[in-house]
């Protein structure tokens, strides 16, 4: 039983120090956290399976006796920018790059980084009054990306007495997508649920986590947005930076009728130490908080051999977080007085009170899975579509983070290896998806964002 405690203990302690999540399916949060819920697209509000089940609705813990969950996730994304056309000559403004220009005309860059290894971890306690306390680690969003290669124009108005050796007119190539060498961000997000979860009565139940959320950010290539910036400094190329925060998931679990079961769970926005390293690009000094989300679902016990079909309805709110769904337009509109010299002054300007930032919108998935049990395996298909949360206005820094996917198709199983122990295992795949729009800086220049995903899942789970 110690050998038994101790790997579990050392399984946690990876869980925790291992680098957290680089999803970028949902916007950057995970299609699902559970191995069995991902085969079934993520759905599973009203049908919770292990100990993972607490990040989607905590309410259904209680339901899982005493038993762990530990595995790792195997995730590759393909992401892809394309520009067409320009370097143009029409400025937009006296001060700053008026023309800024993806490429030299045409330009393709893949991002490196395409496979990332996850891990996960959960562990359910069973008290004297048959309630539960339980601990899930993982990850539930990130982007990673990293552009080497290609080069950006700049198109120079006169530069200010005795700087700069552009004269009025002069295009200018320099490395990197932005100008600026190889560009790229890392958002990490790592969250530790503890969780407490009773039985209403035989057949519902409530549940509550308590959160503790950590991020890790960096930035890389961004320098010729300086101009723009309330903060040059704390804007680009300082490595990582750390915020925590403190939050909270509410469930609840009910089987309404027999064999029809409902569920609902809600988490209110997460508030985050400002990540004061890039103060000078997000909104707000750095600030970059947890949407707040919620999930729906119904179970339906249909056909034979165990037969369930199960429905979610998930909301992520992302434009409760000014840094993510802020437009760019700000640096553009008036909104940000650009100043290659000192950088840029106005709420507009990149880490200005209502800072520009990527546009993002608010995002309702649905997901739709059906499992059924021959002998000592189970099996699970899903299929998930989601609103974009890209608008095509906002391609130019979305280049940065490209969560363009809305559709996964699922499949997966669980094998019975004894009475108390089972092997699961989930694959997903998101076709390729697509945004083009204008380049904000150079309205002769096309811009396509393009992503395609791929994902194994691998878990163990033991009861005792």
């Amino acid at each position: 039983m110690n050998r038994v405690r101790l790997k579990i203990a050392t399984c946690a302690l990876v869980a925790l120090t291992f680098p957290a999540s680089v999803w970028a399916t949902n916007g950057y949060f995970a299609h699902g956290i559970s191995i069995k819920e991902k085969a079934l697209a993520g759905a599973g509000a009203a049908f919770s399976q292990d100990t993972l089940a607490a990040a989607n609705n905590p309410a259904g813990m209680v339901w899982q006796g005493a038993r762990y969950d530990v595995g790792a996730t195997l995730f590759s994304p393909k992401r892809e920018y394309s520009a067409d056309g320009g370097p143009s000559n029409a400025c937009a403004g006296p001060m700053g790059p008026c023309s800024f220009s993806i490429g030299d005309g045409d330009q393709s860059i893949d991002s490196e980084n395409e496979a990332f290894l996850i891990p996960h971890f959960g562990y359910n306690w069973l008290l004297d009054n048959g309630n539960t306390v339980g601990i899930s680690v993982f990850g539930n969003g990130g982007m990673n990306t990293e552009y080497k290669g290609g080069v950006a124009t700049l198109f120079n108005p006169p530069p200010p007495a005795g700087s700069g050796p552009a004269p009025f007119g002069a295009f200018q190539e320099f490395d990197g997508t932005y100008g600026d060498g190889t560009a790229g961000v890392n958002l990490e997000q790592l969250f530790i649920a503890t969780t407490y979860s009773a039985k209403i009565n035989e057949t519902s139940s409530w549940g509550i986590s308590g959160i503790v959320a950590y991020q890790r950010f960096k930035a890389k290539g961004l320098g010729n947005f300086a101009a723009f910036s309330t903060d040059p400094d704390n804007l680009t190329n300082n490595g990582h930076d750390t915020s925590t925060g403190i939050g909270v998931r509410l469930g609840y679990q009910a089987e309404i009728k027999p064999g029809i079961r409902f569920g609902a769970a809600y988490q209110p926005e997460i508030d985050m130490e400002e990540f004061d390293d890039y103060s000078g690009l997000f909104a707000e000094d750095g600030d970059f908080d947890i949407p707040s989300n919620f999930t729906i679902g119904m179970a339906f016990d249909v056909g034979s051999n165990n037969g369930v079909l199960v429905i979610d309805l998930q909301q992520i709110n992302y434009e409760d977080v000014k840094a993510v769904s802020n437009p760019i337009e700000p640096l553009t509109d008036g909104s940000c007085a650009a100043n290659p010299a000192t950088g840029g002054t106005g709420d507009g300007c990149l880490g200005g009170d209502d800072g520009a930032g990527f546009g993002w919108e608010d995002i309702t998935v649905v997901k739709i899975g059906y499992q059924w049990q021959v002998d000592d395996w189970t099996w699970r298909v899903g299929y998930s579509d989601g609103d974009q949360p890209i608008p095509s206005s906002e391609v130019t820094f979305n280049i940065l983070a490209p969560g363009v996917m809305t559709k996964h198709v699922t499949f997966g199983f669980t094998k019975q290896i004894d009475a108390n122990s089972e092997l699961d295992f989930a694959f997903m795949y998101a076709p390729t998806e697509d945004v083009d729009g204008t380049n904000t800086f150079d309205g002769a220049q096309e811009i396509e964002l393009e992503m395609e995903q791929y994902e194994l899942a691998l878990s163990y789970n033991r009861r005792f």
